[in-house]
């Protein structure tokens, strides 16, 4: 039987116990998003595993890679688990955790939630992914269901992260309850601006890029049929991009990137387009702003909410051409200040101190794990400044 650590500490007691080294703290994630994937789920845990370390908190990870898998319907590169309930019980015991976090509402996401309700353990999700948006965009089932699900899903945990006040309004409105601000981060010592090239990848200027997975959800062909001057560039993989790049003969794919690669890729555009209209906060905004680049995008959940609708470090539009001519104008200086704004460290302790708080281990100042949708504007008002969540705690 898992035997966990009482859970009496709170506020100023848990800092002092944790400094005494009385309140050890090991926590197993679940996730079915995990390599090969290259996404925002990934990138969000592995930036917020390594700061977690740095806090002194003992991180497992329960992920595809230690049970066979078989490829998702549709979409290949995602793997689904096929262990059964003890095995993935024994993988969560064997690290005897102290909190368990489920990022995603997949089989390990399912058989976790199953394990931390049968031996009466708190435990805390993460919204990360449209999942109903991205279920239905592929398969004939009505997003009534698939929110159902949804909802059962993430309310029989003790707190539900989100990276977003609109996405909160928007969950909230939908019966999910427990809501907690989980913002993101930037490493800005990688992305950074550079000197800009004449004729970067030997195209044109100026460069409207976007990043990410070459797929159905990201709604690329909004931005790749716009009638725009200079030249496109899509950096990314994914399922759709064998298709797209036949049907868009003139734009420069240039797959999958890494590191400071990546960087030198961002640095060149002029314009960062971000074309998704169900991205839950958009962690390739945050990397373009903090390499300088003027961001365009749809007014929704993840633009609105760094950037806001009225900015000079980019443009919103429901005219997505109008957003991108808008945004060549738009500072570049400004728009590495925004990102300067976000940093893993801030993020990372919102995370823990959710958690924390979804175990009883310390009480926060916002009241039922702050139910903060309800009282926040539907947007950003004109001059209002943009900017990461409040702090949980």
């Amino acid at each position: 039987m898992l035997q966990r650590p009482a859970n009496t500490y709170s506020g100023e007691s848990w800092a002092k116990a944790a400094a005494a080294g009385n309140l050890p703290e090991r926590l197993v994630i679940v996730t079915d998003a995990w390599h090969p994937q290259v996404n925002g789920v990934v990138r969000s845990i592995e930036n917020t595993n390594r700061e977690l370390a740095k806090m002194g908190v003992e991180v497992s990870m329960v992920t595809p890679e230690r049970f066979n898998s078989i490829p998702c319907p549709t979409y290949p590169e995602i793997r689904l688990s096929i262990a059964n309930y003890r095995r993935i019980a024994r993988e969560i015991e064997k690290h005897n955790p102290s909190y368990v976090h489920i990022a995603t509402e997949g089989p390990l996401g399912l058989t976790a939630r199953r394990w931390c309700l049968k031996n009466r353990m708190p435990f805390s999700t993460s919204y990360h992914t449209r999942f109903p948006e991205y279920v239905s965009a592929r398969l004939p089932i009505p997003k009534s269901w698939l929110y159902s699900f949804v909802r059962w899903f993430h309310n029989g945990g003790a707190g539900c992260m989100v990276a977003t006040p609109s996405l909160a309004r928007e969950l909230s409105e939908k019966g999910i309850r427990n809501l907690m601000p989980w913002s993101r981060g930037i490493d800005a010592t990688q992305f950074r601006p550079m000197v800009l090239e004449e004729n970067p990848f030997g195209l044109s200027r100026p460069i409207f890029m976007t990043v990410g997975r070459v797929a159905l959800e990201k709604n690329l062909p909004a931005f790749l049929d716009l009638d725009l001057p200079g030249s496109k560039v899509v950096v990314g993989d994914g399922p759709a991009r064998a298709e797209l790049e036949k049907q868009y003969p003139d734009v420069f794919f240039a797959g999958v990137q890494f590191g400071e690669d990546l960087a030198k890729t961002y640095a060149q555009a002029d314009v960062f387009v971000f074309p998704s209209l169900t991205d839950t906060f958009g962690n390739t905004i945050l990397e373009a702003l903090a390499s300088g680049v003027p961001v365009a995008a749809y007014p929704v959940t993840g633009p609105l909410d760094i950037i806001g609708e009225d900015s000079d470090v980019g443009a919103l539009d429901q005219n997505l051409q109008a957003a991108c001519l808008a945004a060549l104008s738009a500072s570049r200086i400004k728009a590495r200040e925004l990102a300067m704004q976000y940093s893993w460290e801030a993020a990372t302790l919102q995370f823990i101190n959710n958690i924390r708080a979804a175990n009883g281990v310390i009480t926060p100042k916002w009241k039922k794990a702050w139910q903060f949708a309800k009282s926040l504007p539907r947007s950003r008002k004109p001059g209002e400044t943009a900017g990461p969540l409040p702090s949980a705690d």
